[in-house]
């Protein structure tokens, strides 16, 4: 689907005021990104199209641009969000999750393990992929307890409906920095991040 053969009066609408709503996001997005696992919510952004929750759109019409390559969960593809982001977006896809500087995962059941994505290098650590995942909720699920840079002692979260091992993930991928992806939780509006310089332990595990 390119964006020449869209159907222009199905594309939802994007940020009213793009530059003051981007920088607002963008300040959140990096707010979180220092103090992991603190969640904030972006009520005031756009509603995306079916598919996509508000926190996951606003992320992606802050961060995503034509230079951006985007990994996009196939249960989204030729979808009315796909359509979306394209349009307002303008990012190039990828079916290469090792290629991708940000992907969007939905489909828990089928989520592709972290290691799947550019893990970055020597040279450039920093160009690892920023793997945004869209759970059912940030709260009500087993609690996690989060510690590292940012956290001054430890701090506590409980989301729902991530793969079954992704703790197990987030330790490989903690334990391989500098290298390694950053998550961003999201759910509805809401988003917490978890840096690769965090690690996550499971309560009573």
């Amino acid at each position: 689907m390119s964006v020449a053969t869209l159907d222009l009066s199905r594309i939802a609408p994007a940020f009213a005021d793009p530059v003051r709503e981007s920088q607002a996001v963008f300040r959140e997005v990096m707010e979180c990104m220092a103090r992991p696992g603190r969640i904030t919510s972006f009520d005031r952004a756009p509603q995306a199209p079916a598919g996509l929750g508000q926190a996951a759109g606003a992320v992606a019409l802050t961060l995503f641009d034509f230079e951006t390559l985007v990994w996009l969960d196939p249960a989204l593809a030729e979808s009315e969000a796909e359509a979306w982001l394209r349009f307002h977006c303008g990012c190039p896809l990828t079916t290469k999750g090792e290629d991708a500087a940000f992907a969007i995962v939905t489909d828990m059941a089928k989520a592709p393990n972290l290691a799947a994505f550019n893990q970055g290098d020597a040279k450039y650590p920093d160009r690892s992929t920023t793997v945004i995942l869209q759970v059912a909720s940030l709260e009500g699920g087993p609690t996690v307890t989060l510690s590292g840079p940012g956290i001054q002692t430890t701090t506590d979260i409980a989301p729902q409906g991530l793969p079954q091992d992704f703790w197990t993930q987030i330790e490989t991928n903690q334990t391989q920095f500098q290298f390694g992806v950053d998550v961003l939780l999201v759910s509805g509006d809401q988003l917490l991040a978890l840096p690769r310089t965090t690690t996550a332990q499971i309560k009573g595990g």
